[in-house]
């Protein structure tokens, strides 16, 4: 007898459809699995076959055979449990199997019959939607995710029980609802520019950084303050809209990263170790999944000590820095993740910084020199805005004077923000860290006198092309947190000495 139900793997951070055929026959008993399943999925006879013996269910002495269609699509995850023991259910006529037509199902069997949770609930809400099904059926933790999705009933239960119970009399059970603005409405636990002691250029240079959506790279000794200042970076960047609230949480969701939240509703901000691999940077595996650069996507990613991450794994960040997004490619598949993320990156004056010294005058040249040459230029020339951070003084550790507040200086950033989406609007551009180079001509025009600044410039630092295209772009930004329309000399000159690093290669 032959049950289908349906059901969804990912493969990326997108899900396909995935029709589960139970075949059950006469013969000697056997449980076999095809349709190219992963390890996880061929282990599944063990819970299925506790799940419903726990629950008072027999689990059929019988010839089983489970088919995952598309065959010739590789699957992963515990996710096809449910659909799977449904399917025995059907053909114990526990349930009846007109029941299990227009509806998806994913989650995983306990042993004594609970759903757990899966990955990926959102995204396959996304794709029942687009199916048009009738229903999605998901275990009790990710209802709430998956509910985001408007136009869709999902039912989040809680065990097998209670999907039987369900199947025989769905009316009796209500979808699950998720309160859209009292997500919104959440505020996050941030760290608050406030706390920090003096500082103010520094604080400046970030102010600039947030207003336009540029790279930064943080220079000074251990103990000045560079991290504290990087994780205060997303409490001064614009809101999240709801469309980007949407694709980070699809992210999250395809990586489990959720725990329990319905989304993600504020700016990422994201420390790997500098141990970490390119793998687990940009992303891959056998089957690809998220790296940290799509987990900071809308959001930030700090890396600390950035001379000590492997040569190759900063190399393999200059292309999605450009592009936002990453494609990684195997022999049966390619994927694409968005990672449109601002990169903030810390690191010490010299090899030779502890935390005794003082400020970048205590190295030598020739000693900046090789520190320096870890980091190539084609990637120095992708990070916008390079500054110094100093050691704090101790007059300005203990002065009382209350600082600037986080979201003091987020009311100028979005003020900018604005001006820029007005700016480029009908554009794929909402920042201008983000225009090509047809748009900084367009947007960027300087005066007389500024190009002859930017030529000096160029002459006495050795700036290359794509250094001078990141000059005007910051010079924009300067221009927009001032409510100019032209680009004047002195934002010029601001940008230009944001450009610290480029006097050393």
């Amino acid at each position: 007898m032959l049950f289908r139900i349906l059901s969804a793997s990912l493969q990326g951070i997108e899900a396909f459809p995935v029709e589960v055929e139970l075949d059950v026959t006469n013969g000697l008993p056997n449980f076999v699995v095809v349709g190219l399943p992963d390890a996880t999925i061929r282990e599944s006879e063990p819970r299925i076959r506790s799940a419903l013996k726990n629950c008072g269910y027999e689990f059929p002495r019988r010839r089983i055979i489970v088919n995952l269609a598309p065959a010739d699509r590789r699957k992963e995850g515990s996710s096809f449990d449910l659909p799977i023991a449904l399917g025995l259910l059907a053909y114990l006529n526990l349930i009846p199997p007109q029941s299990l037509e227009k509806k998806l199902f994913i989650a995983e069997l306990a042993l004594d019959g609970r759903l757990k949770t899966v990955r990926g609930a959102l995204i396959v809400s996304l794709l029942a939607k687009k199916m048009n099904l009738d229903a999605l059926v998901v275990p009790a933790e990710n209802g709430p995710e998956a509910a985001l999705v408007e136009g869709l009933k999902v039912y989040n239960l809680e065990n097998l029980p209670e999907v039987i119970n369900f199947l025989r009399q769905p009316d009796s059970f209500r979808p699950c609802q998720v309160d859209i603005e009292s997500i919104l409405r959440q505020n996050p636990e941030e760290a608050d520019f406030s706390e920090v002691k003096g500082q103010f250029h520094v604080k400046r240079a970030l102010e600039v950084a947030a207003a336009g959506a540029h790279n930064v790279l943080l220079i000074g000794p251990p103990g000045a303050g560079k991290t504290m200042l990087a994780r205060r970076l997303p409490s001064i960047l614009p809101p999240m809209t709801w469309q980007e609230i949407l694709e980070v949480t699809q992210i999250y969701s395809a990586a489990g990263l959720l725990r329990g939240k319905a989304a993600i509703c504020h700016r990422p901000f994201r420390a790997p170790h500098h141990t970490i691999t390119d793998a687990g940077l940009i992303g891959g595996g056998l089957i690809p999944k998220p790296g940290e650069i799509s987990l900071a996507h809308h959001g930030v990613l700090f890396l600390d000590e950035l001379p000590e991450f492997k040569r190759k794994v900063l190399e393999d960040l200059r292309q999605p820095l450009e592009d936002g997004q990453v494609v990684i490619s195997r022999a049966s598949t390619s994927l694409t993740f968005p990672c449109s993320f601002m990169l903030v990156a810390a690191m010490n004056p010299c090899g030779l910084a502890f935390p005794h010294i003082s400020s970048t005058e205590d190295c030598s040249e020739a000693e900046k020199r090789r520190y320096y040459s870890r980091l190539s230029g084609p990637l120095l020339d992708r990070i916008d805005i390079q500054v110094e951070v100093p050691a704090v003084k101790f007059s300005e550790y203990i002065n009382r004077v209350q600082e600037e507040s986080s979201s003091q200086i987020r009311a100028r950033v979005i003020k900018a923000r604005e001006r820029q989406l007005r700016r480029f609007r009908g554009l794929p551009i909402y920042a201008n860290a983000q225009m090509r180079t047809k748009e900084v001509r367009r947007f960027c025009r300087l005066k007389a006198e500024g190009e002859q600044m930017l030529e000096a410039a160029m002459k006495k630092f050795g700036f290359s092309a794509r250094a001078l295209d990141r000059i005007l772009k910051v010079s924009r930004t300067i221009a927009d947190l001032a409510e100019e329309e032209e680009i004047q000399l002195a934002h010029l000159a601001e940008a230009i000495q944001y450009r610290v690093l480029d006097r050393f290669l």
